[in-house]
């Protein structure tokens, strides 16, 4: 740990003050960029590249290093800022710059590997709310005793 190749020459001092915070956290973590992995939906070659200044996080990765390493509160809200910053200053690859291929604006988005239960509100169409999550506990216990007496109705006849 603490042992970090040099970032790359030209990065913006946004972008080099944000993985110098990320490593230092990472590091404070105790965890190898494996293990890292193994607690985060972000694999450890992912790691090894948001770190090293090659390619900026996603939001939801810093989310997720905030949440193993125990920062919660303003702390991580300032890293929330600070991501926001850098993500607006990282040098873009030469295809991004000019509106990319997709004729978008050239800035970075959100990995799309973000887990499925987190992005149900994002993806919903118009006008669509997800369940809500106190009736699907009414739901289950329905569900639940529904087998129970399937089983015992079971066990009665067949018994």
């Amino acid at each position: 740990m603490g042992s970090w190749q040099p970032l790359p020459d030209g990065l913006p001092p946004e972008v080099r003050h944000f993985v110098d915070h990320l490593r230092r956290l990472k590091d404070g973590t105790g965890l190898s960029l494996a293990a890292l992995g193994a607690r985060t939906a972000y694999s450890k070659s992912s790691w090894q590249r948001y770190l090293n200044g090659v390619q900026p996080p996603p939001r939801h990765a810093v989310a997720a290093l905030c949440r193993v390493a125990g920062l919660t509160g303003t702390e991580a809200e300032r890293l929330a800022v600070r991501w926001e910053l850098a993500v607006e200053a990282w040098p873009r690859p030469a295809a991004e710059q000019g509106g990319g291929p997709e004729g978008g604006d050239g800035g970075y988005e959100d990995d799309p590997t973000v887990p499925w239960w987190e992005r149900l509100e994002e993806h919903a169409p118009p006008g669509h709310r997800p369940p809500a999550a106190g009736r699907l506990l009414p739901a289950a216990v329905a569900l639940l005793l529904v087998l129970l007496v399937t089983v015992l109705v079971s066990a009665v006849v067949l018994g």
